[in-house]
């Protein structure tokens, strides 16, 4: 492993270490975040354009690249690094989907989500997953910010830098082994041993170069591609280069004087400039951060603090009068964490009032109404609520909780069914269902969602006890029977013969 490489994924590490396992390359190639070394760089004479039918396609075909990434996705969920809240996953969905309209022709199914990491890093993995550090999104000034760093990050994706660089690794390898075993081949017929140590040596410089030249080119290509895809989205294209300046004049704390972001995608000042002069060949445009921005920003803030008092205090910075809608947001999630439910609920109502096409608002309503034992009340501002916004995720969601906590298993068990029949689920909501199954005595649907969360985290022998549980379960029904069963023959055909052979040994007696 490169040396900048393994500083950069130290907190990944555990979800992107898979990717060694799989290809039988280095671990470099997990992430785009991998692909840039620690150190700035001068601006290249011209942009290097994509290769044409290039054979990287031979290397890591999209298929295979898809599948990587679900792989890295599913290790990475497993580590418990990847935020579940939907209202944080819904907005950087909407505005990494926004921008990915405008890069890509539909061949990759882009899926955006945020790590709990308080370094200022974002990253792309193979088949079209861009994770964002929640260190990230509260580093950003503007929208036009963020949507500058997903632009970047899509833009490596849509220019398959990860098979085009793999692909390069494979051409430089042969290279540097010629050089070696040409040195070694000298040393046998009696060459001094200061003249094989330097063929070596050179062969591990020209690697070193190749993959530093390989990076600028990935880098710059990223930013052209991105700044066209934001503008195209009705970002101001200039909020990729304004980003980058911020985070090069950082004024953080010592462990944070170098960004993560600046360790992987290194920034110089020709770089910025550059990215401001391309800013330029487009119409300029005058944007205002939504509501939906601010509202991520507040509960990124909020869930930061190890103490609720802290966050408190955090918001109680400003007086109320003066803050923005989102900063009193804020402010009424951390009373709310704080048991503060009385306060919570008087802000969260005035902003309902002002604005009732805020989902979060009605979502942060019903929760004080439930933390204040107010049961009709709070039935009746979700049940608003869904009929305002009907299917939407972070509602649902949020609602079945409630119900949960108030005994209404079976309405939450089909509100979730209803909405993940419509919306493809996340981990944490397909965990959520299976608890209002069980709670709602459908022990065999239960252990049938709590075996698909298995293998959404990637533990295809754990999903398929859980079904073959739900095979014993009495009065169980045929058509469950024959869709269990055939879920069983379809992740075995995906099984190596490990797996088979620990399913074999962990099989439960049958009754």
């Amino acid at each position: 492993m490169q040396a900048g490489t393994e500083s950069t994924e130290m907190s990944l590490s555990q979800g992107v270490n898979v990717t060694s396992r799989l290809l039988g390359v280095g671990v470099w190639l997990c992430a785009l975040a991998l692909f840039a070394p620690g150190a700035a760089y001068a601006a290249n004479d011209g942009v290097n354009l994509p290769d044409i039918g290039s054979p990287a396609d031979a290397v890591l075909p999209k298929s295979a690249e898809a599948q990587l990434g679900a792989a890295i996705m599913a290790q990475l969920r497993a580590t418990g690094r990847v935020v579940d809240d939907p209202l944080l996953n819904e907005y950087v969905n909407e505005i990494g989907h926004r921008i990915a309209a405008q890069a890509s022709d539909g061949e990759y199914q882009f899926s955006f989500f945020v790590v709990e990491d308080p370094s200022i890093n974002a990253f792309a993995l193979p088949g079209g997953y861009i994770g964002v550090h929640t260190g990230l999104l509260q580093a950003t000034r503007t929208e036009d910010e963020l949507a500058g760093v997903l632009a970047h990050e899509v833009a490596h994706v849509t220019q398959r830098h990860i098979a085009r660089s793999i692909h390069a690794n494979q051409r430089q390898s042969i290279i540097n082994t010629a050089i070696m075993l040409g040195a070694i081949l000298a040393g046998a017929a009696g060459g001094s041993g200061d003249a094989v140590q330097g063929a070596i040596a050179v062969a591990q410089g020209n690697a070193m170069q190749q993959q530093i030249n390989f990076t600028r080119a990935n880098e710059y290509e990223a930013d052209r591609v991105g700044i066209s895809a934001l503008a195209q989205a009705g970002f101001n294209p200039d909020g990729m280069a304004s980003f980058f300046e911020v985070i090069s004049r950082s004024s953080r704390p010592v462990e944070f004087r170098v960004p993560e972001f600046l360790r992987t995608h290194p920034v110089s000042s020709a770089r910025i400039a550059e990215a401001r002069g391309r800013a330029r060949d487009y119409p300029a445009v005058t944007t205002q951060d939504s509501q939906s921005y601010g509202i991520a920003k507040a509960r990124a803030a909020v869930a930061s603090f190890e103490r609720v008092g802290e966050a408190v205090s955090y918001f109680e910075r400003q007086d109320y009068e003066d803050q923005s809608d989102a900063d009193r947001y804020g402010r009424a999630l951390a009373y709310l964490r704080d048991g503060r439910n009385n306060d919570a609920l008087r802000i969260f109502e005035e902003l309902v009032n002002k604005d009732q096409g805020v989902i979060a608002y009605h979502i942060g309503q019903g929760q004080a109404q439930l933390a204040l034992e107010n049961f009709a009340g709070t039935l009746a501002t979700f049940e608003r609520g869904l009929a305002l916004f009907p299917r939407n995720v972070p509602l649902v969601v949020h609602y079945a909780e409630a119900l949960l906590q108030l005994g209404e298993a079976e309405r939450a068990h089909d509100l979730l069914l209803d909405l993940l029949n419509n919306e493809p689920p996340t981990p944490a909501q397909v965990r959520l269902i299976a608890r209002a199954a069980s709670e709602a005595g459908d022990t065999a649907e239960s252990l049938y969602y709590l075996a698909e969360y298995r293998f959404m985290i990637g533990d295809l022998v754990g999903g398929v006890n859980f079904l073959r549980q739900a095979l014993d379960v009495p009065e169980l029904q045929e058509i469950q029977r024959i869709r269990f069963e055939a879920r069983i023959d379809h992740v075995q055909g995906y099984m190596t013969e490990e797996q088979l052979q620990q399913m074999r040994r962990s099989r439960p007696a049958r009754s």
